[in-house]
Order: C-alpha cells, then sequence, then structure tokens
C-alpha cells in the first residue's frame, strides 16, 4: 500500500519540517513504510531522506557514548546502501566531540555538507533505553531549537517504535500529562498511528496477487479475512501467505479455506504471535487484560491510562471503546496461551466425545469437566496467574483439548459484561453424505462475594446469544467463587430451564 494512502498526515509534515512519532504494533508494516516514504522523498530532488534502524544500540543501554557510535554506523551504513551520489552522503568522519554531543554535532555536519533538506526516519527508537533515551532524544530537541538560529540540523525527524508519545517523554524524564520544557518531546507536532488495513484495503492488496499470479480471493474469503484479523497487516498476509503458500491453494480461495489457514497459524504459533503473546503476563499488560478475559471492570486508579494506552500500542487491545481484544484471532490465541498450562491436565481422549453419527457429544463434555474441575480445579485455580479470569480459562482449557482437531471454538468477551460467549462449531457428515455443522452454544458466569446469583442475568445474556445464533437451545455454567460456595467435591450440579424467550438451557453450576 502507498505510504500517502496509508498515513497521508506523514508527508504533511515533513512538508512542514516537523519532528513527529510514527508508532504502531509489531509487523503493522511500519519499516516497509519508512522505506518507501524515503525513497519517494528523495526521487523528487529536494529532500535526501535516510531511514536507519536503532535496533543495533540496544546493546549499549545505559551508555549513551557506546549508543552513539552504533546509531552513527548504522546511519552511515544505511547511507552506503542508499546508491546515493557522494554529495548527499555523510562526510567522511565524524566531528571530534564530547560524548553526549557527538550524535547531534554528526548530524549537523552532515547538513552543513548537504545541498539538500535532510530528513531522518529513526526505525526502532524503542531499542534505546535508559540514559541513551535521554542523550539522543535531548541532542535532537537541542539540533532542533538550534534550527531558528541558524544551525543546520535535520529538517524533518520521524520516530518510529511501538510506543506512543506520552512513553517517550516518561523515559527522557518528562511527564506524560503535561508539557514539559526539559522533556526532548515538547518538540514532537504530533504523535501519529499507523492504522489497520480496512476491508477495501485487503481486497486492493489481494487484487494485486490477482494481477500477478490470476488467482482470486473470492469476496467471503476477503469479508472472513477482515473479520478474523480486523486488518492487522501481518494477519492479513500470514492469512494469505499460509493459504497460497503452505496450504497449497491452486483455485479461488474461499471462506472456508481461510478458517483452516486461521487454525493453522494458531496451531503453529508463528512468532508474531509468539511476540505478542509474550506480553500477557507482563504487569502492566496483565492489569488490563485479566478484566477483559474475566468480563470484569477493571480497577481505574492513576496508572490504569498509561496500562490501557501500553496495552493499545502493543496491539493488543481495540482502540476505541468497548474494552475488547483487538480481533479474533488474538482473542483465540489469548485463552490458548493462557489456557496452555491447565490443559497439560486434561487426559481424557478427544475421539471418545464423537457420537457413532459423527456429532459431538457436548453433554458428556460437560459432565465430564464437572469430574475434571472436582480433582483438579481447586489448585489450577490457586496457580492461575489471571485469577480472576482462571475460571474462564480453564474451561476453555479443557474445551480446546477435547474439541480442537475436530471442531472449532469461538470466544466472544469484553471487559465489563461479565460473561464469557462460546461457541462450538463441529463439522459432520450426515446419513446421506451432506457436510453440516453442528452448533452449540454456552455461556459462562462467574458468582462473586457480594453479588446475586447470576443465574437470571445468565439466562437473559444466553437468550439474546442464542437469538443472533438462530439456536434454539443453549448451556449456561455458573462458577462459585463465594466464600459460602459447596465444598469442591460437592460442585457439579445440573438443573434444565428455559430462558426469558423459552430456550432450552441446561445450567451447570460449579
Amino acid at each position: 500500500m502507498p505510504p500517502t494512502q496509508r498515513l497521508p498526515e506523514a508527508r504533511e509534515l515533513i512538508e512542514m519540517d516537523r519532528y513527529f512519532v510514527l508508532h504502531a504494533p509489531r509487523q503493522t508494516g511500519k519499516t516497509t513504510m519508512l522505506r518507501t516514504l524515503a525513497s519517494e522523498l528523495t526521487a523528487e530532488g529536494d529532500i535526501a531522506a535516510l531511514m536507519f534502524s536503532c535496533e543495533r544500540a540496544k546493546s549499549a543501554g545505559d551508555d549513551y557514548a557506546a549508543a552513539e557510535s552504533l546509531l552513527l554506523d548504522s546511519l552511515r551504513e544505511a547511507a552506503a546502501r542508499s546508491g546515493w551520489p557522494k554529495k548527499l552522503l555523510p562526510p567522511d568522519s565524524w566531528p571530534q566531540v564530547t560524548p553526549g554531543a557527538r550524535f547531534g554535532s554528526a548530524l549537523s555536519e552532515w547538513c552543513r555538507r548537504c545541498p539538500r533538506r535532510v530528513v531522518l526516519l529513526l526505525d526502532e527508537i524503542d531499542a534505546l533505553q535508559g540514559n541513551s533515551m535521554v542523550s539522543i532524544l535531548s541532542q535532537l530537541r537541542h539540533g532542533h531549537n538550534a534550527r531558528h538560529e541558524g544551525q543546520p540540523f535535520p529538517a524533518s525527524v520521524v520516530l518510529c517504535g511501538l510506543r506512543d508519545l506520552r512513553d517517550y517523554k516518561v523515559a527522557s524524564g518528562g511527564e506524560p500529562g503535561r508539557s514539559n520544557p526539559a522533556s526532548p518531546f515538547n518538540i514532537v507536532a504530533k504523535s501519529l498511528r499507523l492504522g489497520d488495513f480496512t476491508a477495501d484495503d485487503i481486497a486492493e492488496l489481494y487484487g494485486q496477487h490477482t494481477q500477478q499470479t490470476g488467482q482470486e480471493f473470492t469476496k467471503d474469503a476477503v469479508e472472513r479475512v477482515f473479520e478474523l484479523t480486523q486488518g492487522q497487516p501481518w494477519l492479513v498476509n500470514a492469512l494469505a501467505h499460509e493459504v497460497v503458500f503452505e496450504m497449497g491453494v491452486t483455485g479461488a480461495v474461499t471462506a472456508g479455506q481461510v478458517e483452516d489457514a486461521k487454525e493453522r497459524l494458531i496451531r503453529t504459533r508463528a512468532t508474531h504471535l509468539d511476540s505478542v503473546m509474550a506480553r500477557l503476563h507482563e504487569p502492566r499488560v496483565k492489569r488490563v487484560m485479566e478484566p477483559v478475559v474475566a468480563g470484569t471492570f477493571p480497577h481505574i486508579d492513576p496508572a490504569f491510562s498509561d496500562d490501557l494506552s501500553y496495552a493499545r500500542d502493543l496491539g493488543l487491545i481495540k482502540q476505541k471503546p468497548p474494552l475488547e481484544v483487538a480481533n479474533p484471532i488474538y482473542r483465540e490465541v489469548i485463552l490458548r496461551v493462557l489456557g496452555d498450562p491447565s490443559e497439560q491436565y486434561v487426559m481424557a481422549d478427544p475421539r471418545s466425545f464423537v457420537l457413532p453419527d459423527g456429532r459431538f457429544d457436548l453433554p458428556r463434555l460437560l459432565e465430564e469437566f464437572v469430574v475434571f474441575w472436582r480433582e483438579h480445579g481447586e489448585v489450577l485455580v490457586r496457580q492461575e496467574g489471571y485469577h480472576e479470569a482462571a475460571c474462564q480459562i480453564i474451561l476453555m482449557a479443557f474445551l480446546h483439548r477435547l474439541v480442537n482437531g475436530g471442531g472449532y471454538l469461538d470466544r466472544e468477551y469484553a471487559a465489563g459484561t461479565k460473561r464469557l460467549d462460546v461457541l462450538v462449531r463441529w463439522p459432520y457428515t450426515s446419513p446421506d453424505g451432506e457436510r453440516l455443522m453442528q452448533r452449540e452454544a454456552m455461556e459462562l458466569k462467574v458468582w462473586r462475594a457480594g453479588e446475586h446469583d447470576p443465574a437470571p442475568d445468565g439466562l437473559a445474556q444466553l437468550d439474546r446469544y442464542l437469538d443472533r445464533l438462530t439456536l434454539s437451545t443453549g448451556a449456561l455454567v455458573i462458577f462459585d467463587r463465594r466464600l459460602e460456595a459447596p465444598p469442591w467435591q460437592e460442585r457439579g450440579g445440573f438443573e434444565q430451564t428455559t430462558t426469558p424467550s423459552g430456550r432450552q438451557v441446561t445450567v451447570l453450576r460449579v
């Protein structure tokens, strides 16, 4: 996708000689966009735009002198690879000045010699740490301000990384909520976020593949990709790659094949998914994600706003309310990752839950879960790091172990909903050979201390869920986490009831 199409403001800010932050989660196309933008700007003849990565400077830690050297080495190497004429390149040697001023002095010397306006695009700015971050940002601030006194310095600087402007302010000694003259980033004009793809963007990207190869993605396939990814660029690309290259599909790509590709991606836990999910146990991420999984309202304190911004910058949470996971693929992977320790306790054979006619035996699965809960529930709840969401995570682990491989699990959850909705989809073949899809819906509720029995609300909520799915039956699972709850060995009672509209429901209390 052309840079000006994905982020038109970036070009406008550069033309206005502004310094700004560009942030987005990993694997969203930031580096590709910066590289293309730099090439386009330089090709126009008035600007020398250079992109280079700060990643190598991560090893310097607080040693700002080492960080300066590593950054200048990366800058020179990027310039050497650019193919520019000699007159545009940085000088052969940098000014010999005191460490802590070398980076800014080097940029000034380059801009003094270069016949064009210099634009600098620093990728992976997050790699800088501690004193190194403070030093580099301070030198950029000093050079930015000195331009008004005639000192040569880059006309525009773009800092690209995962985090929003407020985190850079904190890292460089400023306060996130207000302008601070001592903060290196009171010079920043704006903080831009590289957005996700729209459905039309996905259609255009896949259309490029069709033009090159003749292989089409059906309209339903494109729509399913958007539903599963919500436009997250890496996932959009990964699903297409999985279908075309790993699954070897040669004809038109269908929504069903996209669904299969999604399952394969989740099972193999590609590097991108692992890197995102590795953040789940960071304290500031957990403070946001735990109420999302548990369906509770988050505890709002002065730090929560920063934690929420951080989780959004990582791409885990949607950018706008309600507070929920960014896309269905992440939603599924999160529960699988959190439930993995509990899943190791599930010894039942998945094949034993398949009925003679090929359908899935959900009533028996719930009965087996009662046995499992009585034996392992107390220990697993105590061990679960996401303690408030422990019950939901453990049941999801049990379901995943027994449904995955033959069927699909769809989960819906968000902060404040006080529930987790689950849909089991199980493909089977009818006696006359027709391919059918069994669908079983359930809702999970938790009875917490000081609350009323959640059954009435649960039945009403399940009623709406079943109506949306056009199903006539469902199951409601209620976990009792009150101090006065029955002993573990006595939990697991079943009852049959109906929703407000008359749908048949099995209620399990554990």
